[in-house]
């Protein structure tokens, strides 16, 4: 007889049979809840976000599309948003508070605006083409997603 135990087979007879009552969803060890995997979602969410979000400001400031402010050149900011970034998501990750997600939650969530004006509202000579802001628009909304997830308990 054949049984099929997280994608492998495994030969038994029906005596030594494996248990599939042990075998929690997505391939996960019995014992890990669901409460940890929303939040593990979040954090990856996130952190591939943020490489997005890191990714194209590198590629616009090597392009010439970043200028220098008051507040001076635009790679100290690359290295303040990767490290900013990085502590979310070890946060998202090992501490796992509902306040924290709805935060990080609520300031992702204030990028929309300026990405929907991109989108639909931008002027006859636009800085980047619409499609990078709907892309945006898509990716930010899916990690808005997974953060409420984990934050809410949906």
């Amino acid at each position: 007889m054949r049984h099929i135990c997280r994608g492998r087979r495994v030969l038994s007879n029906s005596r030594t049979a494996p248990n599939i009552d042990h075998v929690a969803p997505l391939g996960l060890p019995p014992d890990s809840d669901m409460h940890t995997v929303k939040y593990r979602q979040a954090a990856f969410a996130y952190l591939h976000v943020a490489i997005l979000y890191e990714a194209a400001a590198y590629a616009m400031w090597r392009a010439g599309r970043l200028p220098y402010t008051r507040l001076g050149p635009p790679w100290p900011w690359l290295v303040v948003g990767a490290v900013v970034a990085g502590l979310v998501f070890v946060g998202l990750l090992r501490w796992q508070n509902a306040w924290f997600a709805r935060v990080i939650w609520v300031l992702h969530g204030l990028r929309l605006p300026a990405l929907v004006n991109g989108a639909f509202l931008a002027g006859a000579d636009p800085l980047l083409p619409p499609a990078f802001y709907l892309t945006a628009i898509v990716v930010v909304m899916v990690n808005l997603w997974m953060l409420a997830r984990a934050a809410w308990d949906l």
